[in-house]
């Protein structure tokens, strides 16, 4: 028998192997993109819900008075999450105004619940909580009142 035909006998045997192979190899492939999908928008939620507390934070310590400084620090995380598209299921932002006198500080607390329900066959929880707490010193040099 010949080269040839040997190495024809070879190829023979392994024609249906690659379609076989790209099929149980294609669902596992899916998941792994699925898994990256959603460890993207987690991390990417983290990111943005970082900032937005840094600067919700920031705004309170800017306010006059610890209701306008609640309100402010409300407003300014859910402005900057949306212009970041960041669609939280749920959004929390706590402002803690206890020291808020000059020298003192603001702390706020910026949650938001991502979703994750449309990745299905991971079996993820259907939102992941992320959660970020800023502080920002208040100036000493301003006045407490208008």
């Amino acid at each position: 028998m010949s080269s040839w035909r040997r190495a024809h006998r070879l190829v023979e045997r392994d024609e249906g192997s690659v379609a076989t192979e790209l099929v149980l190899l294609t669902p596992l492939l899916l998941l792994m993109l699925l898994f990256v999908v959603a460890l993207g928008r987690t991390v990417s939620a983290r990111l943005e819900v970082d900032g937005a507390a840094a600067q919700a934070a920031r705004a309170a310590s800017i306010a006059r008075d610890p209701a306008t400084a609640t309100a402010m620090a409300q407003q300014t995380a859910s402005t900057a999450l949306g212009s970041d598209n960041v669609t939280c299921g749920h959004l929390t932002v706590t402002t803690d105004t206890a020291d808020f006198t000059p020298g003192g500080q603001v702390r706020v607390t910026v949650t938001c619940s991502v979703d994750l329900a449309d990745l299905v066959g991971l079996r993820l929880p259907a939102s992941q909580t992320v959660t970020s707490t800023a502080t920002s010193v208040i100036d000493v040099y301003r006045s407490a009142s208008p």
